[in-house]
């Protein structure tokens, strides 16, 4: 059994830390685009919101060099950008990215849910890929000017919300075999609706048995394309196998669960105690991982984190000691997991409807994240 890791080990600051919106904002000075997008096409938009296909009229973006660190901040018109061939980027694959959402209130403020840990990740992430860190209070700044320019943009309908990517890459046009001395930071903006289609719904995943997502040593535990890539064919086969998303085991022993494709999961026991697979640096610390382990032990919840063998998790199941099974991300939140199958094995979790545990911290979230409930842990921060 691994050691229990804590609560999180990405910190960042808190909201109330933080400077407030209208102060940051600046540093990423706006100029408007002169042909922002009609009324009719923003309703179009917003009266069929899909996950990440239309964006908005902005994007935040600032530059890095050697000499001059980073510098040309500015909040600019949404548009193609312009990379040599060479960028270092196409070629060696140096680049990372976070994601957030905010959330339209019912006094019609604009929210987000801890920006201060996706600065401290982004920044985890960069240097692992030997990136240059960027001051947690320039990321919140890029996205608190973003979200003011384009404020017309974030949905108020139920379970609605503006997503923002931050992303960083390096656009130096070098061949040779090292980091870059250029990169460039950008934030892009996309009205969604709920990341699953059927929304809170019980979803089937499989697990991969002959593909890992990661090594010991490797890039786990960074938010970069790399990861993302390498579950692209299992996500690929488990797709035309009639599941939703793919669960990938470890690759020293190839049998304790370790992350979906882009979440992290969590195992509810008949007696109540909740497990999720330690952090190892092969799994990426999910913020709201984090925030639903905080969460549960404001309980006094039992909570374990944990190896999570497979067999014995199968076997738990079908005996009834294991009562639920969900996944989280920024994207979904908390997806119940009607069904885990793989070769040899198909298990039907809790009939295939959504537990108690699994909605209480999905309402639990999502009430935080709408300003429905309160806020004890300054999670959430104002951005308009």
């Amino acid at each position: 059994m691994s050691t229990p890791s804590p609560v999180t080990t990405l910190t960042g600051l808190t909201a109330a830390e933080l400077p407030g919106a209208p102060e940051l904002a600046p540093r990423f000075p706006l100029t408007p685009n002169p042909a922002p997008a009609s009324a009719a096409d923003l309703d179009a938009v917003m009266g069929h919101l899909a996950f990440g296909v239309a964006h908005t009229d902005h994007m935040a973006r600032a530059r890095w060099t050697p000499e001059g660190g980073w510098h040309d901040r500015r909040t600019e018109a949404y548009g193609t950008l312009t990379l040599s061939p060479a960028a270092a980027v196409l070629h060696y694959g140096q680049e990372i990215f976070e994601g957030l959402k905010a959330y339209r209130h019912a006094d019609g403020s604009v929210w987000t849910f801890r920006p201060g840990f996706n600065a401290a990740r982004f920044n985890a992430s960069g240097r692992r890929l030997a990136m240059p860190e960027l001051p947690e209070e320039d990321f919140v700044a890029s996205l608190a000017a973003l979200v003011a320019a384009d404020d017309r943009w974030v949905p108020g309908v139920e379970g609605s919300s503006l997503y923002l990517r931050p992303f960083m890459f390096a656009s130096e046009a070098f061949l040779g075999v090292r980091s870059a001395h250029e990169f460039e930071y950008l934030v892009i903006a996309s009205p969604v609706g709920p990341y699953f289609v059927n929304g809170f719904e019980p979803v089937a995943i499989w697990v991969a048995q002959d593909y890992h997502r990661v090594g010991p040593g490797g890039m786990g535990a960074a938010k970069t394309g790399g990861n993302y890539a390498a579950s692209l064919l299992p996500q690929h086969e488990a797709y035309d196998k009639g599941f939703e998303q793919v669960c990938f085991l470890d690759a020293v022993t190839g049998t304790h669960l370790e992350e979906l494709g882009g979440m992290n999961v969590f195992v509810v026991d008949a007696d109540g105690t909740v497990r999720t697979p330690a952090l190892s640096g092969t799994i990426l610390e999910g913020g709201t991982r984090a925030a639903i382990l905080q969460l549960l032990r404001d309980q006094g919840r039992a909570v374990r984190e944990e190896d999570i063998d497979l067999a014995g998790l199968l076997e738990q199941l079908r005996s009834g000691k294991v009562a639920e099974v969900f996944a989280c991300g920024t994207a979904a939140v908390i997806t119940p997991i009607g069904r885990l199958a793989g070769e040899g094995f198909d298990v039907t979790v809790a009939d295939g409807r959504p537990g108690a545990t699994t909605t209480e911290l999905y309402t639990a979230l999502t009430d935080i994240h709408y300003g429905r409930r309160e806020d004890p842990h300054d999670w959430m921060y104002r951005l308009v």
